[in-house]
């Protein structure tokens, strides 16, 4: 059961008074920075990958240096948002940061493979509860009515990595040496923190006394990190019917049957069940899992599709994503302003996830005969309806919940929209990895060769995971529109009570 207890005199002031738009600017530059971070390294490593099993001797598992990361990220994401809740999000933020910065350290210096994968770990650690943790101050700074504006600011990170990382990491590892790709981390972080820690002190406090479930946490995290094996090993490393697979899955459907349990017998659960019953965060959640985790999905098999049908090199492959990072973030930026200026903002999302579902219709029914230049036109009209959900979900969430569990609810939302993705590219992957000969040893995408793949076959396999693709947005439209539209709350001063949920 929440405890609430009354704020003390300075919080309550502090949430009352409006803050200035350069105070505002200066934390989200700040924050900016620290998602820059957790968001470029999850595509600067990749293409520095081949260099770093070539130095460090060990090809075969270099795939852990992607996996540890993922692991520990997912896994902490809903931690971060309770201790936000619970101490504050200055200093909750600012050991991430810290973490993070230990993680480099430890990646640039690692002398082998297995210290790398166990100093990936640690990042992760590290990183992954600053984008929760940036929503949620956002959410602290500005009224959920103008908060559609400033999630842009977010895609746009999002939008940076994706452009910058994978060159990067291709050219450092190149010219350079890998060590660097972790060594740059060192002084952002740096700047990160000194940026955060002193404009963060202005930033209005709504944390409560809260508990932090110990077992629940162990709990989620063991369930998670179980799952996330299973799906990543899955079909790579494993026949998906093979014992290792079965074993994962079995065991991680115990730990989440275990976390239900606690969540309904735990004094204070890590995840509030007033926050699971709320039907806008727990549409809008499931909404934004299907429709960015079949987006990450798209970003990840493409350029196979753009290699083995359209005949792309390696590197023009990675160009012919840039649509669809691109008109995400258009997309983010339509829908953010609307919602400052539509009573129905809903609607906005509605269209453009309507849109982007009759446009991947389109691709399943030309593959393999759509010209380079239409294709990517319709993916920059797919990602830009896609993007207008990304506000919307973010910002009805936060709407719906009260100001002490904003961290909770934002972390909790991203941690299963987390988990939906990882489901939905294991989804692909069976589709595309199963069709071209099935699971062998560390048979990924990152690793495919397509020589001896008859194009016919790779067009076949494309329409079913374009099909997929279909299926993936309809749920996200379905679940998008059974979300309540509450009313945005407006002016410096938060709810004062709970928005009615079912």
């Amino acid at each position: 059961m929440d405890q609430r207890v009354d704020p003390p005199a300075h919080q309550a002031a502090a949430a009352q008074a409006p803050m200035r738009h350069e105070d505002i600017r200066s934390i989200l530059f700040g924050i900016m920075l620290a998602m820059f971070l957790a968001a470029l390294d999850q595509t600067i490593v990749a293409t520095a990958m081949p260099t770093i099993g070539r130095e460090l001797g060990d090809v075969t598992h270099l795939p852990w240096v992607v996996t540890a990361y993922l692991l520990a990220s997912t896994a902490v994401t809903p931690l971060y948002g309770k201790l936000a809740d619970i101490h504050g999000r200055r200093v909750v933020l600012l050991s991430g940061i810290a973490v993070f910065m230990a993680g480099s350290l430890a990646c640039a210096i690692a002398p082998s493979l297995w210290l790398l994968v166990l100093a990936r770990f640690v990042q992760g650690l590290g990183g992954g509860g600053l984008i929760a943790l940036a929503q949620t101050i956002v959410a602290d700074m500005v009224s959920p009515k103008e908060r559609g504006r400033y999630q842009v600011y977010i895609a746009s990170v999002f939008m940076a990595s994706s452009l910058l990382g994978p060159v990067l990491g291709g050219v450092i590892a190149e010219r350079l040496h890998w060590s660097v790709i972790f060594w740059i981390n060192l002084p952002l972080g740096a700047a990160a923190y000194a940026m955060t820690s002193s404009a963060l002190k202005r930033l209005p406090r709504h944390e409560r006394p809260h508990r932090l479930d110990l077992l629940g946490a162990v709990l989620i995290t063991s369930a998670t990190m179980t799952l996330l094996l299973a799906l990543s090993w899955g079909g790579t490393h494993y026949p998906w019917a093979s014992a290792p697979i079965g074993g994962l899955v079995a065991l991680s459907l115990l730990l989440w049957l275990a976390f239900a349990w606690r969540l309904r017998t735990a004094q204070e659960p890590l995840i509030p069940l007033d926050i699971l019953a709320n039907k806008v965060v727990r549409m809008g959640t499931i909404a934004a899992g299907f429709g960015m985790g079949t987006f990450i999905g798209l970003t990840i098999y493409l350029p196979i599709y753009f290699e083995s049908v359209m005949g792309l090199s390696a590197a023009s492959s990675g160009l012919g994503l840039l649509p669809l990072t691109v008109g995400t973030v258009m997309g983010a930026t339509l829908s953010g302003r609307a919602m400052t200026r539509l009573t129905h903002y809903k609607r906005v999302p509605v269209i453009g996830l309507s849109v982007a579902l009759v446009g991947v219709a389109l691709l399943a029914w030309q593959a393999g005969r759509m010209p380079l230049v239409p294709f990517c036109a319709l993916l920059a009209l797919i990602s830009l309806g896609l993007g207008t959900m990304l506000p919307v979900a973010t910002v009805s969430i936060q709407n719906a919940v009260l100001p002490h569990q904003l961290g909770t609810a934002t972390g909790a939302a991203n941690f299963f929209r987390q988990i939906g993705g990882a489901l939905i590219v294991a989804i692909f992957g069976a589709i595309v990895l199963g069709g071209i000969g099935g699971a062998g040893p560390g048979l990924s995408h990152e690793s495919i060769r397509l020589d001896g793949v008859d194009r016919d076959t790779m067009v076949r396999l494309f329409q079913y995971v374009f099909a997929a693709t279909c299926l993936g947005f309809a749920c996200a439209l379905g679940f998008l529109l059974r979300m309540e539209e509450l009313p945005l709350r407006s002016g410096a001063v938060q709810a004062a009570k709970a928005p009615a949920v079912d």
